[in-house]
């Protein structure tokens, strides 16, 4: 029985990997090749000519810069006043508790299309239109109720008792809190940076909306952009797939240096050396 499953398991790994794997070996093909009719599973001669011609065009770079802009100071601000809002529930009663993760739900279900106007005239008042902080603070508005919920569960999942025997032995709160607790605590940091880059970095209607500027596209919708500029002359499906697969590569990068440290810290910081 665990053979079969591991079997269907594998199936479904390969059918979900799939689609990333046609996009890269389609990134080093020619169009010509890729538009014959013959599908190809295993790139014959690839060639880097398509990655070569998307950084050529000297809006990429720009695009990336703004990107990663935006997606950090999202992240960090995110992160800052998610965890500071789970600790609060999860340890402390006060008036208001209640309705206030209440309303951390309510405001999930609000459809952010329904948002886009007020927040385009906010900006614009506050002139804050194509411009790194003005974005970032509307994403970390949108990511930080999400990110509160996920915290808030890490947090209660924490004995505080870790804490007090850890004050009885010597240490302040402030040092049992960040040798014992935050340790702990750093896989739910870890996830909820990567569920906050994510939603960041791949977010695309509203920065269409309010980064109408060339100059300030963020990668989505240069990526939207550089398809319709190339439908003019014949959609260069090599070129298509190498924009996404740069558009992909910093979202990999980034799991690959987390994914160690999200199962790492489970149990960091449990036993006192």
């Amino acid at each position: 029985m665990r053979v079969l499953l591991s079997v269907i398991a594998l199936v479904i790994a390969a059918l979900w990997a799939f689609p990333v794997y046609w996009m890269l070996i389609s990134s080093l093909l020619p169009n010509v090749r890729l538009t014959s009719g013959a599908p190809m599973f295993w790139p014959t001669r690839p060639s880097l000519d398509n990655f070569a011609a998307v950084l050529d065009g000297g809006t990429f770079l720009p695009a990336l810069r703004m990107s990663l802009a935006i997606t950090t100071l999202t992240v960090a601000v995110a992160i800052v006043l998610a965890f500071l809002a789970a600790l609060a529930v999860s340890r402390y009663r006060f008036t208001g508790r209640r309705s206030f993760v209440l309303t951390v739900l309510v405001v999930q279900m609000l459809p952010a299309e329904g948002l886009f106007i007020a927040q385009y005239k906010l900006l614009g008042s506050a002139q804050l239109l194509n411009s790194v902080i003005g974005i970032s603070v509307l994403y970390a508005a949108a990511v930080v109720p999400f990110t509160i919920w996920m915290l808030r569960g890490f947090v209660a999942g924490v004995p505080v008792e870790l804490e007090e025997a850890a004050m009885v032995d010597g240490l302040s709160r402030w040092q049992a809190f960040m040798r014992i607790t935050l340790p702990l605590l750093a896989p739910g940091l870890i996830a909820s940076g990567v569920y906050a880059f994510l939603q960041a970095w791949n977010e695309f209607t509203l920065a269409l909306v309010v980064l109408p500027a060339e100059s300030a596209k963020t990668l989505p919708v240069w990526l939207r952009g550089f398809v319709q500029a190339s439908v003019s002359r014949e959609v260069d499906w090599g070129q298509v797939m190498a924009a996404s697969t740069l558009l992909a590569l910093p979202v990999i990068v980034f799991f690959m240096l987390v994914q160690r440290r999200m199962t790492s810290g489970l149990v960091s910081g449990a036993v006192k050396g």
